[in-house]
């Protein structure tokens, strides 16, 4: 194995290499760090993709990296035979600064090796990538993004014929197959324009979009109130410069919403995001412009999705007409007990419905499938295991999904999509704001409504960032210290039991192990407290950070808070 230095000069000595790459590389000689966090080792390979910071570099997303998982991703396809190089891969991309370039490279790679592509002709949606692979039928697909990564990121989605995210065991196979291809001789390569004009690139374009948003549309379960409401409710939305500014607008405005305010400064697309720090519809801060617009206009309601549309976010005017955002728990939350309540009076509920959630989610949603005669199951985070289960239930004719989601803003609904959707997402947020409008209410009073309804809860999530080579070395450290050493106490709290999801185990103070979960093989640990607030550590696996969840409930508002608030320091003195 190639030391960091080794692994730097073998590049700088790459003809493959153009002189731009060069001289970049070059002009970091002298900086053994730079060169060290750059060449260590590859970026990971996982059932995520690919996901890092662009520059030329080994542990870099550049154009060498996107050929060399691409050869691999083509080994893979290639093993399975040729009915499924025949149909192929759909290719996306968003506004992201490379990710059409990337893209290209990507599809050029799959001609040279004989799988034919269909690519997008410009950003889409993640969602419609995702409905590509289904709709077409092809073997996989790839998007490449970084979802609501800073702008010096970018991203390598895949996907399989199931049109979710790679399962483990594809995922594997791919960082194999790269670990035996050299990166720079080990790639078949044709020129985009070239696999075009052979017919082994096709272009996906109105006709895909088309389709999808027919399948969008067809989620609306009462249009009728949109229409009733339709002359007076206003919204403001926000696309971050991302690939929701076409999709997103057309989808509302055939659902019946005539008062459609874009952000028009943030409707142009642009991978840099001028206007926003970053393009996180989790973050509240990103939404100003948003906000002054809805203060000029008079709109109660807004709605903003990320640079590739899978995430979707909310904000709304609360009592003093302040806006305040509808966290991902929250609105997962309004849109289960909405689905449920409009499916019912509609008489489209399922014989068997059910719903899934991701650990980490609140456990709100819990008692609102309870208490409706809903099944709920729960997944580790990412929505390929959500799709997973979906999946499962719906090929054994169990049970019939109305929804999926987990607490990072990302929700999924219908069968033609196998992943967050933000596109039809924000048609059922909408259909619901119609829906609470007409009964003179707003979505901040509509969950108001629901914690007296169903108990109160409150969550946090808490953001240990931790980058660089010396991050993930303490992100390792801390999930090793916690495993070994457990925390008997946490924020004056006893630890009554901690699951651990890495091998399944189950441990209660003074008793040791007591049992092994179902569930095992993911990085996270799961205290339960002795005031039954949960705390959930776990390592993100796109992002150089470890998060951790608080999930409390209490007789009251006032009492949840006051539960999370005690954990949050905690939480934070975990940093390395």
């Amino acid at each position: 194995m190639r030391t960091f230095k080794e692994e730097y000069q073998r590049w700088l000595d790459s003809p493959a290499l153009s002189e731009a790459e060069w001289q970049e590389l070059k002009a970091i000689e002298n900086d053994d760090k730079e060169i060290e966090s750059r060449f260590f080792a590859p970026l990971e390979f996982g059932t995520a993709g690919l996901r890092g910071e662009m520059a030329v570099g080994l542990h870099r997303m550049n154009v060498h990296i996107i050929r060399h998982a691409t050869q691999a991703f083509a080994n893979v396809i290639k093993a399975e035979g040729e009915e499924a190089c025949e149909k192929g891969v759909a290719i996306a991309f968003d506004c992201r600064v490379n990710s059409e370039l990337f893209a290209r490279e990507a599809a050029g790679v799959m001609a040279a090796n004989g799988i034919k592509v269909r690519i997008t002709d410009g950003m889409r949606p993640t969602p419609e990538l995702s409905f590509a692979v289904l709709k077409y039928g092809t073997t996989a697909g790839l998007n490449i993004t970084a979802s609501h990564n800073p702008k010096e990121y970018n991203g390598y989605k895949v996907y399989w014929s199931d049109g979710a995210q790679l399962p483990p065991h594809h995922a594997a196979a791919i960082a194999a197959e790269m670990e035996k291809t050299d990166i720079f001789t080990g790639i078949n390569l044709m020129p985009f324009d070239e696999a075009v004009q052979s017919g082994m690139v096709t272009i996906m374009g109105d006709e895909t979009d088309e389709a999808f948003l027919t399948c969008v549309l067809g989620q609306a379960i009462n249009q009728d109130v949109v229409k009733k409401v339709a002359d007076d409710l206003k919204i403001v939305y926000t696309p971050f410069h991302g690939a929701g500014r076409i999709l997103v607008p057309e989808a509302l405005h055939r659902l019946g919403i005539k008062h459609l305010f874009p952000v028009e400064a943030q409707m142009v697309p642009d991978g840099t995001f001028p206007t926003v720090d970053s393009p996180n519809p989790e973050n509240p801060e990103g939404f100003y412009l948003a906000i002054d617009l809805a203060n000029k206009l008079g709109s109660d309601l807004i709605i903003g999705t990320d640079p590739d549309s899978d995430r979707i976010g909310v904000m709304v005017r609360e009592e003093k007409g302040e806006f305040v955002p509808i966290s991902g728990n929250q609105m997962g939350v309004l849109l289960l007990d909405y689905i449920i309540t409009a499916r019912k009076a509609t008489g489209t509920m399922p014989e068997h419905p059910m719903a899934a959630k991701s650990i980490v989610t609140t456990e709100m949603a819990r008692v609102v499938c309870e208490e409706n005669g809903v099944r709920m199951e729960e997944t580790f985070t990412g929505f390929k295991f959500l799709a997973e289960r979906v999946n499962q239930f719906q090929s054994e004719g169990a049970y019939q999904y109305i929804m999926a989601y987990e607490e990072s803003y990302g929700y999924m609904m219908g069968d033609f999509v196998r992943d967050k959707d933000a596109v039809t997402s924000a048609v059922l947020i909408a259909e619901m704001a119609a829906h609470y409008y007409d009964k003179g209410m707003t979505l901040k009073q509509a969950m108001d409504a629901l914690y007296e309804k169903y108990g109160c809860f409150a969550e946090k999530t808490i953001n240990l960032v931790m980058p660089g080579l010396d991050g993930l070395k303490n992100m390792q450290a801390l999930m090793a210290d916690l495993r070994k050493d457990p925390p008997k106490t946490i924020g004056g709290e006893d630890v009554m039991r901690m699951r651990d999801y890495q091998d399944g185990s189950v441990f209660v103070t003074g008793l040791g192990k007591v049992e092994t979960l179902e569930m095992k093989g993911s990085n996270v640990l799961y205290f339960e407290l002795s005031d039954g607030t949960s705390f959930i550590v776990r390592p993100s696996g796109t992002e150089p950070k470890v998060k951790v969840y608080i999930l409390a409930r209490g007789e009251s508002m006032t009492e949840c808070q006051a539960k999370v608030a005690k954990f949050v320091e905690y939480a934070e003195s975990l940093k390395r």
